[in-house]
């Protein structure tokens, strides 16, 4: 009996929350090693058709990055990064739409609607979704930065009871395709779409004041403390550009941005639905 009258808590406490983002959008951004194994991202596929059962339209966009790594290590192909982003060559880039589009993207869209979802799988390239140009100069080869996002066919999808999942393959002023850093993207997006939240799905618990030290985990920071993060080191390699997604979206009119562990099962629910949270929160001020 005590078990149940604990879930019976847990139902009342989310009740408040349900109430407040009924009909609100929320971008989650999932990929990389917050993966995981099958049972994990079966739980984080399982809450994203919860939510929007109760009535919030979660956006998902999804990296791939280990992914692409161990197909190029099979090919005998060399990885390189600069400030976590993936340089990339033609060879690179055919693997990444490969893997993005045609492997991860479709795994993810299926999980989905064996769980009841109704998710359909996008890319970049669908409806001119996403347009890019070359970053940094062209020195990343077929790395492409965003220009601009038309949020009209998510909005529809969404009006219409489905759930967008989107691999972050942009399309470039010559028509071709370009890999995107899918933090940046998640960002760019959930300003274009008017989220109310942007959430990222990684494998560390949030952000430390001290890398080295578990205990100084920043429950919330203003996007001017994170910056501050970044420029004294503490944060560094691939969690940068999670970072500066969540700077632009809570600079854009996010009203909140989460960094959390996917690897906790259930993590985006405990994030919503409790009192307490998990992860670190950054808003703009």
């Amino acid at each position: 009996m005590d078990q149940l009258i604990a879930k019976a808590r847990t139902l009342s406490e989310a009740l408040p929350y349900i109430r407040r983002f009924y009909g609100r959008t929320f971008v989650v951004k999932y990929g990389g090693s917050a993966m995981g194994d099958r049972t994990t991202r079966e739980s984080v596929m399982r809450d994203l058709v919860l939510l929007k059962y109760i009535g919030i339209n979660p956006v998902v966009v999804h990296g791939g990055g280990p992914e692409i790594t161990a197909l190029l290590k099979r090919l005998g192909k060399e990885t390189s990064f600069v400030n976590g982003r993936r340089v990339t060559d033609d060879e690179t880039m055919e693997v990444a739409q490969m893997v993005l589009v045609g492997k991860v993207n479709k795994e993810l869209v299926n999980l989905i609607n064996l769980h009841g979802g109704r998710a359909i799988g996008l890319s970049g390239l669908d409806a001119g979704l996403i347009r890019v140009k070359p970053a940094a100069g062209g020195t990343l080869g077929r790395v492409g930065e965003v220009v601009s996002i038309d949020p009209e066919p998510l909005h529809v999808l969404s009006r219409e009871g489905y759930l967008p999942v989107i691999a972050t393959v942009g399309v470039g002023p010559d028509g071709e395709s370009y890999n995107i850093n899918a933090d940046l993207v998640a960002g760019d997006l959930a300003v274009a779409l008017g989220a109310e939240k942007l959430i990222m799905l990684t494998d560390v618990e949030g952000l430390r004041a001290d890398p080295a030290d578990p205990g100084s985990l920043l429950p919330a920071v203003t996007a001017a403390e994170a910056k501050q993060l970044v420029e004294s080191g503490a944060i560094e390699g691939g969690m940068i550009p999670k970072v500066e997604a969540c700077v632009r979206a809570a600079e854009g009119g996010v009203a909140r941005t989460h960094i959390i562990d996917g690897r906790v099962l259930h993590a985006l629910l405990l994030e919503i639905f409790t009192d307490r949270g998990i992860g670190t929160m950054v808003q703009a001020g």
